[in-house]
C-alpha cells in the first residue's frame, strides 16, 4: 500500500460527489422514464442511438460500442426491446454472422414519447442546477476522464 497516492481530504469529498451525484442522476432518470413510458435509461439509449442512426439501423457491434455495453449485455436488451417490438433484427447481407438492430416504428414513437420526459429531466436534475460554466467545466472534466479510461482499456488490450 505504500506506493498508493492517497487522496487528500479536498479529493475525497470531490470524488464522494461526482459519484453520488451521478449515481442520484443516472436512477432518477431512469425512473422517471421507467415510471412514465416503461423503458429504462439504458433501454432509452439504445433507442436514441439507432433514431440517430442511417435508415435507424446499426450493426450490433456499433451500438454496443455506442451504447458503452459488452455484446452479450446489448444481445439481452435488443432481447428485450424486439419482444416488446420496439426493435427488430435483420440480417447483415455482407456478413453472414453480422445483424443490425433496427428501430422500428413503434420504437421510434415510444422513443418520440420519452424524449420530452428525459429532456426535461436533464434540464430539472443537472443543468438547471449548475451555472453555465460550471456545467460546461463538469463537462469537460468527464470527457477528459472519459478518455484517459478508454486510453487505459485500449492499453490493456
Amino acid at each position: 500500500m505504500g506506493g498508493v497516492r492517497w487522496l487528500d481530504p479536498d479529493e475525497q469529498q470531490a470524488w464522494r460527489d461526482v459519484l453520488g451525484g451521478t449515481v442520484r442522476l443516472v436512477d432518477q432518470l431512469d425512473h422517471d422514464l421507467r415510471h412514465h413510458h416503461g423503458i429504462s435509461l439504458a433501454d432509452y439509449e439504445i433507442l436514441v442511438h439507432l433514431s440517430e442512426a442511417d435508415d435507424r439501423r446499426l450493426r450490433m457491434a456499433e451500438l454496443a460500442d455506442a451504447a458503452l455495453l459488452t455484446r452479450s449485455r446489448l444481445t439481452h436488451r435488443i432481447d428485450r426491446l424486439s419482444a416488446a417490438g420496439l426493435v427488430g433484427r435483420a440480417p447483415c447481407p455482407t456478413d453472414k454472422r453480422g445483424s443490425f438492430a433496427v428501430l422500428t416504428d413503434t420504437g421510434f414513437a415510444r422513443l418520440e414519447e420519452a424524449v420530452p420526459t428525459h429532456v426535461a429531466g436533464v434540464r430539472a436534475y443537472l443543468v438547471d442546477q449548475v451555472d453555465r460554466p460550471g456545467l460546461l467545466a463538469a463537462g469537460a472534466a468527464l470527457h477528459e476522464v472519459a478518455a484517459a479510461v478508454d486510453a487505459a482499456r485500449r492499453a490493456k488490450s
